[in-house]
């Protein structure tokens, strides 16, 4: 099961404490970076020895050894950047953002003193007029994530995060790639889908990322994260990594997710920013990673991103709308395509069936349920569409209104059947 779980950084002997937002499956983490990086010493001074020196080569098939008289070595100019994701990395850098979020605390005036000493907190404070100066109610820094900008519009930047990231603010900052900070506008926020959206001014803008086709993906494709892991003092930070899935379904907040898995690092603070294919487009927003098993054992290598497919969909509706609506089938799915023989045989999967959803229950009452959808069907199509994951259903679905009629197939006892559902509303 996926929880949601903020992961704070204690500092400054415990008396202050800034949160890398993250998402948790049973341990699903995800975060962003923080600006300042680390400045490299000055050795780009490639003498040596002044002493010279001969070398000879071996060349061979798998290899080469190089010997030198006086036991020196150099620097080899010739090395290129040939299979790095470099490219990629630059297409996105620019587009990048921490995302800030502040929320309200009432703090004595030494306390006060104490974030303003530390840099936490925040210039806006206001007590009301009857108090007295030792009480106060300001806007500190409680948490960090990471966003990307995607598109402007209207004198607008918009920027897709995850709702975790700035969920209970009152009030959005962004860190730009820049360096500079502004404020940013909550224009619609979802968490369902765990997705939100922000907006700037578009004057700020320098770079926005394209969205790519997250339908086209398989495993060991290679990818990178970019993000603020720990906060802003890591901003741009970039992790490479394969997809591991591009298909893999979990729970989370009780609701099914079709998630990307892939084995780049995702630490706290990575949640809301991008994962990049080698083309250099966004096939994914980071949101969780699994860093620990239900019996306790650590876990590494196992992040998830919401696919690009579902980001576009739902974002455009908050874009539009504020919030999303969504129309429910009621029931709860399987992936056929992530379970082995095994339990195919017990679940009566036909071994020929190699994609779809097999519905593991039906909500009593519901669309499904009175469209006479049953438990142990597989769902191979809606609205004439193959459907192979939840992301796919999800995305026939949310094209339509609450009220709509949608045709969906299933294979019962080996036999292809369409029921017409008359889509409700989620509650």
């Amino acid at each position: 099961m996926v929880e949601e779980q903020d992961k704070r950084k204690k500092e400054n002997n415990r008396f202050l404490a800034k949160v890398a937002i993250v998402g948790v499956v049973a341990g699903l983490l995800g975060g962003g970076v923080a600006y300042g990086g680390l400045t490299a010493a000055n050795l780009n001074s490639n003498s040596t020895s002044s002493s010279s020196s001969t070398s000879s080569v071996n060349s061979g098939d798998t290899g080469s050894v190089t010997t030198s008289t006086s036991g020196t070595t150099k620097v080899n100019k010739s090395t290129t950047t040939n299979g790095t994701m470099t490219s990629a990395y630059k297409k996105v850098q620019n587009a990048v953002v921490s995302v800030l979020n502040y929320k309200y605390t009432s703090s004595s005036s030494s306390s006060s003193d104490l974030y303003s000493l530390f840099g936490y907190g925040d210039s806006d404070s206001d007590s009301s007029s009857g108090s007295s100066s030792s009480s106060k109610k300001s806007l500190t820094l409680y948490s960090e994530g990471s966003g990307v900008i995607y598109t402007t519009s209207n004198g607008k930047g918009y920027i897709v995060t995850n709702n975790h990231v700035i969920s209970g603010a009152a009030k959005v900052k962004v860190i730009l790639a820049s360096g500079k900070t502004i404020a940013a506008k909550v224009v619609g926020k979802d968490s369902t889908s765990d997705l939100a959206v922000l907006s700037i001014d578009s004057k700020y803008v320098t770079q926005t990322a394209s969205f790519g086709d997250s339908s086209s993906l398989q495993s060991g494709q290679t990818v990178i994260a970019v993000g603020s892991p720990e906060g802003s003092e890591y901003a741009s930070t970039v992790t490479q990594g394969i997809v591991s899935s591009p298909s893999r379904t979990i729970t989370y907040n009780s609701n099914q997710m079709t998630v990307i898995q892939t084995d780049a690092a995702i630490n706290s603070g990575n949640s809301g920013g991008p994962l990049v294919n080698s083309d250099g487009q966004v096939i994914g927003i980071n949101s969780m990673k699994l860093s620990s098993s239900t019996s306790g054992d650590s876990v590494e290598g196992m992040g998830f991103a919401i696919p690009s497919n579902e980001v576009v969909t739902i974002v455009n509706q908050l874009v539009k709308k504020g919030k999303i609506t969504r129309p429910q089938l009621g029931i709860k799915v399987a992936d056929i395509s992530e379970l082995n023989s095994y339990y195919k045989k017990q679940l009566g999967i036909p071994t020929s069936l190699k994609k779809g959803l097999y519905v593991a229950s039906v909500t009593s009452g519901s669309a499904a349920a009175k469209a006479g959808i049953k438990k142990g069907d597989v769902i191979t199509a809606a609205d004439g569409k193959s459907v192979s994951d939840v992301a796919t259903l999800h995305s026939i679905l949310y094209s339509h209104n609450v009220g709509d009629q949608v045709k969906i197939t299933v294979t019962r006892n080996g036999k292809s059947q369409t029921f017409t559902v008359t889509l409700e509303a989620s509650k």
